[in-house]
């Protein structure tokens, strides 16, 4: 009777297909220790070599890594509402390693379970899934592939110490084949494969949700294609065992004499449908490990070889202490694995040619920045030179450390490294040779005019970058100091949004608990001057500061109480508005481009921060995506209170509270751009 329901099951499945299937397709080729779709527990990643490390050696540990997001496994089909356990694939290479003669074990298992931490379960045999009393309970829900290196928890069961496991909610196996695999045209012969040889070995698991068929296949790297016939074929119905809802990963453990290292070098999976196939040669390496061996050899030679090396180390002793006399040098100290590049000092020092000020192009408000031609390389770098003494020094260096380092957008200043000396604070990025935005508009070379599709390119790209700060980065980035100087423009015009020695990150969804004015006068939002609080709308004003600046060729602020937006303002209010575009474009323009530009840079530094857009709208204004809103009443606030009550403000704060970056002569600061309608 079960056995006609379940052929009957399996044809209606067959027939009916939800109409929604989830799709999850990922691969890793190798891991770098910021995959946010990975959650470790007792398991490490060696960032420097790229390798997924579920044990050491250590006695009685247990080590899991898991796709971090819980994955729907299962379709409801109508109208009865059966569910079916979708098909699955997985292939990812393993290394396992002991040391010489030492014994190694346990093993390690591919796992699908209900949850992604096991605080109650055993080292050993258990491999870290299950203890003595979970053992066998249907309520573990827990379906693994075991690749065991020693005598399985049922001795009759599994003899073959060095096997491969089907197991459903417990550690003795519904099924189990010595590790092997068939050799290409045959169904017979097969080739051992030693799972703890420290080899990689690539593992293939297949589940069909049509048939509940699971195919296991395993082979040696060295071989450059699947075995066509799987190791192991099993019916299995997963249906009592898989949930709605289940985690995927891996799972290890080593016992109390028996332990190896268990290593993933790479993991392909994919959720109806193909698993992508790995790409061996980008995989990493599994160390090797190696038995103690003795060195004989005669004493004559020996001591002869003794001599030699002794000689030797004190020459180079004393060419060391005499170029440590000649040249500025540092003893490298050992820093976080997944902060970028550490540069030695001497090499920064020989760019620069000794920081002389000839090669300053550029001074900020915490040092000056170098241009250098790296020795080793040969390649142009800019090196920002930190002062330590300065209050926010330090403060600034691990910022730009924190933020810029991870970061990675075609329209931001790449960050190439660091190096701490003292009382000096390093940053490397790659020198891009036209300079900044600023100097393009205001002081060009020659007289050069930048042109308008050149700047409306610019426009667009800052607006990119700063959407990934804001939305598409795993964190919020707020950058607090966007203007024209931190735009650097590369040879084909492209602009880099750079200097992050302001920035401060936070999660999404939470609001920031960042606090005090910093900024650079003109680019600052009201609300931040009146509550010391940074978002990403103050983010959206100064980059509206910036599009009417590039627009108009006009700084922010200028003298004898002249507000760049109010300016426009009472252009747009009266009919002129083209009026202030850059004279020295003529009628070189597009018309509709610049009202948009001009229209956008008022909305974006509107006074009340829920009328700015988001950097994602904006896109698609920029893009013609959207029509820019029709903003009504613009100057029903009380810009006479609302000066009154700024100025007021920003006289009481200190100094240090507000940085700019460049000291201005450009007379007295008015702050009616907080007015009505800014």
């Amino acid at each position: 009777m079960a056995t006609k329901f379940s052929l009957a099951f399996l044809i209606c499945s067959s027939l009916i297909v939800s109409a929604h299937p989830q799709e999850l397709k990922f691969v890793f080729h190798g891991f770098k220790g910021n995959e946010t779709n990975l959650t470790t527990e007792g398991a490490s990643i060696i960032k420097n070599t790229g390798l997924l490390r579920l044990t050491n050696r250590s006695q009685n540990v247990i080590g899991h890594a898991f796709y971090s997001e819980s994955i729907r496994m299962t379709e409801r089909t109508p109208p009865s509402h059966l569910k079916n356990v979708s098909s699955f694939s997985t292939h990812f290479v393993f290394a396992i390693v002991h040391r010489g003669s030492d014994p190694g074990g346990y093993g390690l298992t591919f796992t699908i379970s209900q949850k992604n931490k096991f605080p109650e379960a055993e080292a050993d045999h258990y491999l870290g899934l299950f203890n003595k009393a979970t053992n066998g309970s249907s309520n573990n829900h827990i379906f693994a592939v075991e690749f065991d290196t020693v005598n399985g928890f049922n001795e009759n069961a599994d003899r073959n110490g060095n096997h491969v496991g089907i197991n459903i909610n417990g550690m003795i196996s519904n099924a189990a084949e010595p590790a092997a695999y068939y050799s290409e045209g045959s169904d017979s012969n097969k080739e051992d494969v030693d799972l703890e040889s420290g080899d990689p070995i690539q593992a293939w698991i297949d589940y069909d949700g049509q048939t509940s068929v699971v195919n296991v296949t395993i082979a040696p790297a060295s071989l450059d294609y699947q075995p066509s016939k799987p190791l192991l074929s099993k019916w299995v119905n997963l249906t009592d065992v898989v949930l709605d809802n289940m985690y995927i990963g891996f799972s290890s453990s080593t016992g109390l004499i028996k332990a190896s290292s268990h290593y993933i070098l790479g993991w392909s999976f994919a959720l109806n449908g193909p698993a992508p196939a790995l790409n061996l040669s980008r995989l990493p390496e599994a160390p090797k490990e190696k038995s103690p061996s003795s060195l004989k050899t005669s004493t004559v030679v020996l001591i002869a070889v003794l001599s030699s090396v002794v000689l030797t180390l004190l020459g180079v002793l004393i060419v060391l202490l005499l170029y440590k006399r000649m040249m500025p040098f540092e003893r490298l100290e050992e820093w976080e694995l997944d902060c970028p590049h550490r540069f030695r000092y001497k090499d920064l020092y020989l760019a620069t040619k000794g920081f002389k000020d000839s090669e300053i192009v550029g001074v900020g408000g915490f040092g000056a920045v170098y241009r250098g031609v790296l020795p080793t390389t040969g390649v142009e770098v800019a090196v920002k030179k930190i002062t330590r003494s300065s209050k926010e020094g330090m403060k600034e260096f691990a910022a730009e450390i924190e933020s810029l380092g991870r970061l990675r957008h075609k329209n931001l200043v790449n960050l190439q490294g660091w190096c701490k000396k003292k009382n000096n604070l390093l940053i490397v990025y790659d020198y891009i040779p036209y300079g900044s935005l600023d100097a393009l508009i205001f002081h060009p070379k020659d007289d050069a005019v930048l042109e308008w599709h050149e700047r409306f390119n610019i426009i667009k790209g800052v607006a990119s970058g700063l959407l990934y700060l804001h939305e598409e980065w795993e964190q919020v980035v707020l950058h607090r100091d966007v203007k024209s100087s931190n735009v650097l423009i590369d040879l084909d015009l492209n602009p880099r949004l750079g200097d992050f020695g302001l920035a401060r990150l936070h999660d999404h969804g939470e609001l920031s608990h960042t606090t005090g004015v910093v900024g650079t006068i003109g680019y600052i939002a009201p609300e931040l001057a009146r509550v010391g609080r940074a978002s990403t709308s103050t983010d959206v004003f100064a980059y509206g500061a910036l599009l009417l600046e590039v627009a108009t060729a006009r700084r922010p602020i200028g003298s004898g109480h002249f507000i760049l937006v109010d300016w426009v303002m009472e252009c747009f209010q009266t009919d002129r508005l083209l009026e202030v575009m850059d004279q020295k474009l003529g009628s070189d323009f597009v018309v509709k481009e610049a009202e948009l530009v001009l229209k956008l840079g008022l909305l974006c530094s509107h006074y009340r921060p829920e009328f700015r857009p988001t950097m994602r709208q904006v896109i698609r204004y920029l893009n013609g995506e959207e029509e820019l809103p029709m903003i009504e009443n613009w100057g029903v606030f009380d810009s006479g209170r609302v000066t009154k009550v700024d100025s007021k403000f920003m006289k009481g704060i200190s100094s240090d509270q507000i940085r700019s970056y460049r000291s201005s002569s450009l007379g007295a600061i008015s702050y009616s751009s907080f007015d009505a309608g800014r």
